[in-house]
């Protein structure tokens, strides 16, 4: 046994140099850190592929787990039980009224939930009642409560709550609101629509076009330079195609429009879509006029950043320095509605309260010349509970057109507000009340 084993020491040569330690600690501490960071990466990306395998899990099953349909023999059916049993066979659904296919604009709005239901109606009250607040924070927990798996489904509380902000103009809170609604329903938000400017009431004259916007659209587009009326609707809803001659003819009437005049722009998306699907860049077969038509809608929707960039591409096309934009007067745009009755419309004001006799007075005059009655809501922002029910019992009173045939009666464009207070009063029976689309 040697020296050094003995009394356990190390050898000369076993000796190492304190540099040597440290960098040897230093090594280890550092590649320590290094798997550290590997294994927290992989846990944040195992964490990452469970949440999209669950996602993708939940799509397929909305998608594929619905009960298969049954192609045995069908259930047997069973009779009424108020029928007699000598009663004589009768054909399946004879007394009852024909079934309408109704256009996607005329399906009715979206119910409330059962458990949501009383808080739409006091929410109706108190806005109807002038309590703002009150209203506001009702649906802001309202809202809430919906943002949560079980109350996903009804988005009314979501609607009225939007209709709010946008009346009392609070564009920051919408905007918020906007975040929470497309993240919780997966869909995209409302566009902000600021409050209408003016306070007009009464004929809102409409200017129709129809089939091809091509040069048959001569007359229309004579009806829209002679029309004098404070406030105008242009009517794009039943067009289904566009031709370079009859854009040619829109663009220019829609700039002899003197600037103080309300437009009203029904499904001017529409038309702008298919504005689009005739222009291309680089292509001058269609001439200036549909890309200069497509410029002018998009600046009178104010939608500036689509102005610029249709811009640029005219532009490139035609070598030509493109329009300037030109923020729009007073400019409102509702959506398509190509089953929604072609007549002029009566505008409600902006609030229905106190003595609204001179106006019941003008409706009943606007409803005799009318064959269908529909009022624009578009301005309507707050009417109190009796102005409500005046108005209710105004339209309910009026004479049919023909014996025997009940009135076609409808308010179109309401907010989901007012909406809910009509609901609640009872208008159903007498009237289509037919809220914006959200």
């Amino acid at each position: 046994m040697g020296l050094f084993s003995r009394f356990k020491k190390a050898r000369p040569t076993d000796i190492v140099d304190e540099d040597e330690v440290l960098a040897r600690l230093s090594a280890n501490s550092e590649l320590q850190r290094q798997r550290a960071q590997t294994d927290q990466q992989r846990d944040i990306a195992r964490a990452t592929v469970l949440k999209i395998d669950a996602i993708e899990a939940a799509m397929a099953a909305d998608i594929f787990n619905e009960p298969e349909p049954a192609f045995r023999r069908p259930p047997r059916p069973v009779p009424p039980a108020s029928t007699p049993s000598n009663a004589p066979p009768t054909m399946p659904l004879a007394n009852d009224p024909a079934t309408e296919l109704m256009d996607e604009d005329e399906l009715p709005a979206e119910a409330a939930a059962a458990e949501n239901a009383p808080v739409v109606e006091e929410v109706a009250l108190l806005y109807a009642n002038g309590d703002v607040d009150a209203a506001g924070e009702l649906l802001s927990a309202a809202v809430a409560d919906a943002a949560l798996p079980a109350g996903a489904r009804d988005r009314t509380v979501w609607w009225m709550l939007f209709d709010l902000y946008q009346v009392l103009g609070r564009q920051e809170a919408f905007d918020d609101l906007s975040i929470d609604y497309a993240s919780t329903f997966e869909t995209s938000p409302p566009p902000w629509n600021p409050p209408p400017a003016g306070e007009r009431s009464g004929v809102t004259p409409t200017v129709q076009f129809t089939g091809v916007l091509d040069a048959s659209a001569a007359l229309p587009v004579a009806q829209l330079r002679s029309a004098t009326a404070a406030a105008l609707r242009i009517d794009f809803s039943r067009v289904h195609a566009v031709a370079p001659e009859g854009c040619a003819l829109l663009l220019e009437a829609l700039r002899a429009v003197p600037p103080g005049r309300e437009l009203i722009l029904a499904g001017a998306d529409e038309l702008l879509g298919q504005i689009r699907a005739t222009v291309d860049v680089g292509r001058r077969d269609e001439g200036e006029a549909p890309w200069l038509l497509l410029l002018e809608l998009l600046r009178l929707l104010n939608r500036e950043k689509e102005f610029e960039e249709s811009s640029m591409d005219y532009c490139v096309t035609f070598e030509l320095s493109p329009p300037s934009f030109v923020a729009p007067g007073n400019v409102v745009s509702t959506p398509r509605q190509a089953s929604a009755p072609a007549a002029d419309r009566f505008m409600l004001p902006h609030s229905i309260e106190g003595d609204i006799a001179p106006l019941l007075e003008a409706v009943r005059a606007h409803a005799e010349e009318a064959g269908v009655l529909v009022l624009d809501c578009s301005h309507l922002a707050r009417s109190d509970m009796t102005a409500a029910g005046q108005l209710l019992a105004a339209l309910r009173a009026l004479p049919p057109l023909e014996e025997g045939k009940r009135r076609h009666i409808e308010l179109r464009e309401l907010n989901h507000l007012v909406a809910a207070l009509l609901r609640l009063l009872g208008a159903g029976d007498a009237v289509r009340l037919l809220p914006h689309r959200y």
